[in-house]
């Protein structure tokens, strides 16, 4: 996948429902697990901790 947004154009992903949505939509799209975290900082600042419990949980 192809994104790429500015630092400064970076939302913040703190939230878990937040980071559960953005991970719900990288899926649809076909982001396998491996690559969410790549893909997922490319348009976002996330709370990695909230980030790897929700992957590990799921």
């Amino acid at each position: 996948m192809e994104r790429y947004v500015e630092d400064y154009q970076k939302r913040r992903l703190t939230e878990r429902v937040d980071i559960i949505t953005a991970i719900n939509i990288l899926r649809s799209q076909g982001c396998e697990y491996d690559d969410l975290i790549e893909e997922i900082t490319k348009v976002f600042y996330v709370d990695l901790d909230a980030f790897n419990e929700i992957v590990m949980a799921a």
